[in-house]
């Protein structure tokens, strides 16, 4: 909280320092988005934010975030309600049974899980939920917080950056592009195995070096799983799947994904013989429990706000952008790399990110011969994997404050494995601009 308010009051710092402009906008039909014009950019009246308009930010933060702060109070609950149950108990400690001393056996599959939900639908807010799930999964194998952290939230990220279906990364990108959607498609795919290999590495290390005694599990571990566990497990399955495939096909958003877990919420309720009032006190119990982590998502959107007020998003950009002119091609395609990595603090949304920076850096590419796919693997790299250890990211910081562990030590942990993979990401521009894809 007070990093989060620290940042929002260098934000408004900036609007006072940095001279104010802006890029004409028009509606994209491909995409349906506001688009930056290239070659449009000028000086504009200043309009610096000052103390009260700082303040103001804070609940303005909210009121834009309301839909990411609502599926993390529903779908917290949910996943409360099924631990609440005893189900994810019982599953858990027939998980650690049957792997039979091999706990670190889980990481793989956890860590491939959530880097193919990342990669499908950019999976962040709806890991905030799953934190208590995780870090009972890790008591039993024996892993600390941050191991459970990279193998989640880290490799949903790594997925996220590297997938070619991301319709929120590399699907707007390529849009904006004028590039078919699965254009570069086998290259994309090949950094994701690559980048989720070197990831999950990182993160096996971590977890072999700081190995914990496995917690035995209390009155779960010699209960039988039951069909009514099978059916309350399945019930928030069933909605999160449903989620992956109505916002690729459908342009579901967070609001269909809080609906799916409400209904899936009342039919644990169903199964579980739970009844109207021990539903209801359960996910009131959940949702209290999310509350934390919805309201740092709610306050790191005051930080964009405030640099929006200022005008000056566009004035950053304009500045980063403007040396890459006079740079060969292979060069600006690399600088291209840290000038998106510094944009995403001001600009934490993927989607919107690439909606800012793709019609600038698309048209200068043209220009200076740089292929266009380099430009967009430039972004996933520099802006997406950014997501690992920007302070801006509200979902990573929420997953970080429900798992007790403190931003300082998770950065320690993730900028080394953040920039192997960046590396990863930097081998693929290089064969991009070489090749002339």
């Amino acid at each position: 909280m007070v990093l989060l308010l620290g940042c929002v009051a260098i934000a408004a710092a900036l609007t006072w320092i940095i001279p104010p402009g802006e890029y004409q906008r028009e509606l994209d039909a491909a995409t349906g988005r506001t688009v930056a014009v290239a070659g449009t950019y000028r000086s504009v009246e200043a309009s610096p934010v000052g103390a009260f308009a700082v303040a103001v930010a804070v609940p303005r933060g909210f009121v834009e975030g309301a839909d990411v702060i609502a599926t993390i109070l529903f779908v917290g609950a949910a996943f409360f309600l099924l631990d609440h149950v005893g189900t994810l108990g019982r599953l858990l400690a027939l998980l650690v049974r049957r792997l039979r001393g091999r706990g670190l056996l889980a990481l793989p599959a956890v860590i491939c899980f959530f880097g193919m939900m990342g990669a499908a639908e950019n999976m962040q807010e709806e890991i905030i939920a799953l934190v208590p799930v995780l870090l009972l999964l890790g008591r039993r194998i024996g892993v600390d917080a941050v191991t459970m952290v990279g193998a989640s939230a880290g490799a949903a990220v790594v997925g996220a950056a590297m997938g070619p279906t991301n319709p929120f990364v590399s699907g707007i990108a390529l849009t904006l592009a004028d590039l078919p959607l699965l254009s570069g498609g086998l290259l994309r795919s090949s950094l994701l195995v690559v980048g989720l290999v070197v990831w999950g590495g990182w993160v096996w290390r971590h977890a072999t070096r700081h190995r914990l005694v496995p917690e035995v599990g209390e009155s779960t571990e010699g209960e039988e799983v039951t069909w009514r566990d099978g059916a309350a497990m399945a019930l928030v399955l069933i909605p999160l799947g449903t989620y992956v495939v109505g916002a690729l096909r459908w342009d579901w958003g967070f609001n269909e994904l809080s609906a799916a877990f409400v209904v899936g919420s009342i039919g644990i309720g169903i199964v579980m013989r739970l009844g109207v009032d021990g539903t209801t006190t359960a996910l009131l119990k959940g949702a209290q429990e999310m509350l934390p982590a919805a309201l740092l998502v709610g306050l790191a959107r005051s930080i964009s706000l405030v640099l929006a007020d200022g005008q000056i998003i566009d004035s950053i950009l304009h500045a980063l952008a403007q040396p890459l002119q006079s740079w060969p091609p292979l060069a600006s395609a690399l600088a291209m790399v840290p000038v998106q990595a510094l944009l995403h603090i001001p600009v934490p949304s993927n989607s919107g990110q690439a909606a800012l920076t793709m019609p600038i850096m698309i048209p200068l590419g043209d220009l200076i011969g740089l292929s266009r796919q380099a430009v967009i693997l430039a972004y996933q790299t520099g802006g997406a994997l950014m997501d690992l250890i920007t302070p801006t990211n509200g979902a990573m910081l929420a997953v970080l404050l429900a798992a007790g562990v403190p931003y300082q030590r998770w950065v320690r942990f993730a900028a080394g494995g953040a920039l192997l993979v960046m590396l990863v990401g930097v081998g693929g521009i290089v064969f991009a601009v070489l090749t002339g894809m």
